[in-house]
């Protein structure tokens, strides 16, 4: 991801669907932290949790239960301009059209279907890595 050692917060609820964003962020050798939440208000207190690092990548999962993507990211946006620039990435089952349309409405970085196959998730995951390794954001 990038040199820092900023956390990637994983916002999903799924424990497989965990351990393959991990296991794919292993062999791709991303070396930042993966920081999980379980649902938007778990990830809204690591948040805001002062003695927390800020991630410096969202990784979001949109049907969730307590609080699904899309209340998420509106709870994140309507925060500060420090929560508002990092940047989220929904990483989802849900080819759901109205899914998308509010996720890039409310603001996302991009959104992105896990694919079955774990060969093309890791291929979905080397995507995100190398577009936010190349992507200069605000300090």
């Amino acid at each position: 991801m990038k040199i820092t050692s900023r956390p990637i917060l994983l916002v999903e609820d799924d424990d497989v669907d965990a351990i393959a964003v991990h296991r794919a962020l292993k062999e791709l050798h991303v070396t930042n932290p993966l920081e999980r939440a379980e649902n938007g208000e778990k990830a809204l207190a690591y948040l805001n949790d002062g003695s927390k690092d800020r991630p410096c990548l969202i990784l979001l999962d949109i049907n969730m239960p307590v609080m699904g993507g899309i209340e998420f990211l509106r709870a994140v946006k309507a925060y500060g301009p420090d929560l508002r620039r990092i940047p989220i990435v929904v990483l989802t089952t849900s080819g759901e059209q109205q899914d998308k349309v509010e996720s890039f409405s409310i603001g996302v970085a991009g959104y992105m279907k896990k694919p079955v196959d774990y060969q093309q998730f890791v291929e979905t995951m080397r995507t995100i890595d190398r577009y936010w390794t190349v992507s200069e954001m605000p300090e």
